[in-house]
């Protein structure tokens, strides 16, 4: 029987889950201390599958059913967990679903659960901001891991790279000029930025490799901060042909809203993401916080924005 010990990663298929198998399987030294019990809904889907084959222990589990979550759970030393609200949208069965872990880690006496959670706006802004959910319900099953005492750290991503191409910047319908358009000042680095599949497994190894310095604190993961302009000026400088005529632009409230719209957002939502915008701007993502310490504990080299316009799938065949 191995004594390895076991790390359970939920969202085993997804971005954040699949950085950080990929990570500690790629890293000898983390290879050899961890045995990887990857957590997904289907065992049987290819992606599943090709985790068994590099080694993966593969189980079943649902977030909302607590008896599949104390079996994926049960003997492990660490867990990393992270839930997504924008598959149903609701902050309160979120909120629900973390929760479910959380009481699963204690009941199996977990020594390092790291849930993936984000800041509390509502909190953060006293109240001017009270429809960012996808925040706050992560912040407060954050909350409750800290009343239940489970030793945890809480690993909080930046703004994802990837949210970029193609949806939030892309070419105007009229004049074909690539257009980053957003509610905010486009001068103000208020974009902290992660590649999530590249690094998000670097942060978490890092945090696991640092147990005793990490315990109880925040590890805000991402690379630097960015404005509007930079982002849009990589563009074009890895792109120039294609970049021509790219612009920033800051649009008001409603248009951002009118966009969305035209986007296929639910209409649910509009007050949220346009929240979300206005804490980067009025707040800071994060409330300013430096990253210097973070990235410390990753302790490896993150991703640049220049380096993930190079690669970035969508973006191939541009000039």
């Amino acid at each position: 029987m191995s004594d390895k010990k076991v790390l359970v990663v939920f969202g085993a298929t997804g971005g954040q889950g699949g950085s950080v198998i990929k990570s500690i399987l790629g890293d000898p030294k983390t290879a050899e201390e961890f045995q990887i019990r990857a957590v997904t809904r289907d065992p049987s889907k290819p992606a599943s599958v090709a985790l068994k084959e590099k080694g993966c222990e593969v189980v079943a589990a649902n977030l909302e059913d607590k008896d599949s979550l104390f079996a994926a759970i049960k003997g492990a030393y660490a867990v990393f967990a992270v839930t997504n609200f924008w598959e149903k949208m609701d902050g309160e069965l979120e909120k629900k679903q973390g929760m479910n872990i959380a009481d699963a880690c204690k009941e199996s006496e977990v020594q390092h659960l790291i849930w993936s959670s984000l800041i509390h706006v509502k909190r953060l802004t006293k109240g001017v901001l009270s429809e960012v959910h996808h925040f706050d319900a992560k912040a407060e099953v954050q909350d409750y891991i800290t009343s239940l005492s489970i030793p945890a750290t809480f690993f909080q991503a930046a703004f994802f790279m990837s949210n970029i191409p193609g949806g939030m910047m892309r070419p105007d319908p009229t004049t074909g000029a690539w257009t980053f358009a957003l509610p905010i000042p486009t001068n103000k680095p208020s974009f902290p930025l992660i590649d999530t599949k590249a690094d998000t497994g670097k942060f978490v190894k890092g945090i696991l490799l640092n147990r005793e310095k990490v315990l109880g604190k925040e590890v805000y993961a991402g690379v630097d901060y960015y404005s509007m302009d930079e982002i849009v000026a990589t563009f074009k400088e890895v792109y120039p042909e294609a970049g021509k005529n790219a612009t920033a632009k800051q649009i008001s409230h409603e248009e951002y809203k009118t966009v969305l719209g035209y986007a296929g957002m639910p209409v649910s939502v509009h007050e949220e993401m346009l929240q979300n915008l206005r804490l980067m701007d009025e707040y800071g993502y994060w409330g300013g916080a430096d990253l210097k310490w973070s990235q410390e504990i990753a302790g490896e080299k993150l991703t640049t924005w220049k380096e993930y316009v190079q690669k970035e799938p969508q973006w191939k065949d541009l000039k």
